[in-house]
């Protein structure tokens, strides 16, 4: 299904020299669900073949690729735009981690206004001309000794942010292959053990037994279980205790 253009930010690659790093890039949008690109000035030319391969699925992104000579005109059309950089350089600026500009930038969008994103040129990032025409910098909490990230690298933290402000990201879950077991199953399981510990005297001395048993279920109420995992572990205590009664 196509997403709307204008409900997204545009991602303005400025000066871009490599055409393997505007394919990247463009992959990079594409995995977030972005597909405004802007090209300025491409140091190799357009279109670009090196891109088009790097891109791979993302190559309608090319294909539909906005591009301009200068910076001016590539966000003459926005009403606010981020631009992308470790140095401020001396100029006084808002200064947004990543995850706080998409946060405004969704805001922004949802108001109806055209926002941009700008991303320097690989080699040296951006100028203080490209930064001046910006309303706020989006700076990376990177290691200041190697400040540096490749151009798609950029790209690519900027769309998770965006995407993240779109979508409910699970910080923790766990895939589960069959069904889960359900709380009855637990309990089954928890009794088959606690019965055969107790026969093999595990619950030793008397006075802690209470405790030790109490520990032990709240174990199996910590492990996220299957069905399957349930059953492989009812077998395991059974052919423990055949092989202990053969013995």
């Amino acid at each position: 299904m196509p997403i709307s253009t204008d409900l997204q930010p545009a991602f303005v690659l400025i000066r871009p020299q490599m055409g393997e790093n505007i394919g990247a890039a463009a992959r990079g949008m594409w995995n977030f669900g972005l597909d405004r690109m802007r090209i300025i000035a491409p140091r190799d030319g357009w279109p670009n073949q090196k891109a088009v391969a790097m891109a791979s699925g993302a190559g309608r992104l090319l294909d539909e690729a906005q591009i301009f000579d200068d910076t001016g005109g590539a966000i003459a059309d926005c009403d606010y735009v981020y631009a992308t950089t470790a140095r401020p350089r001396g100029l006084t600026k808002l200064v947004l981690s990543p995850e706080a500009a998409m946060q405004d930038a969704r805001q922004r969008v949802a108001q109806g206004q055209k926002v941009a994103v700008m991303f320097g040129p690989e080699r040296a990032g951006m100028e203080n001309d490209d930064i001046a025409r910006a309303n706020a910098i989006i700076s990376v909490p990177v290691n200041p000794e190697f400040p540096s990230l490749n151009l798609a690298q950029c790209v690519l933290l900027t769309g998770y942010e965006w995407r993240r402000e779109a979508v409910d990201v699970d910080a923790a879950r766990v895939d589960a292959v069959g069904d889960w077991a359900e709380q009855i199953e637990i309990e089954k399981l928890s009794d088959h053990y606690e019965g055969r510990l107790e026969e093999a005297g595990f619950f030793y001395p008397a006075h802690k037994a209470e405790n030790m048993k109490l520990n032990l279920r709240n174990m199996w109420s910590r492990m996220p279980m299957t069905r399957a995992d349930v059953q492989m572990l009812h077998g395991m205590m059974r052919q423990m205790v055949r092989w202990k009664e053969r013995g």
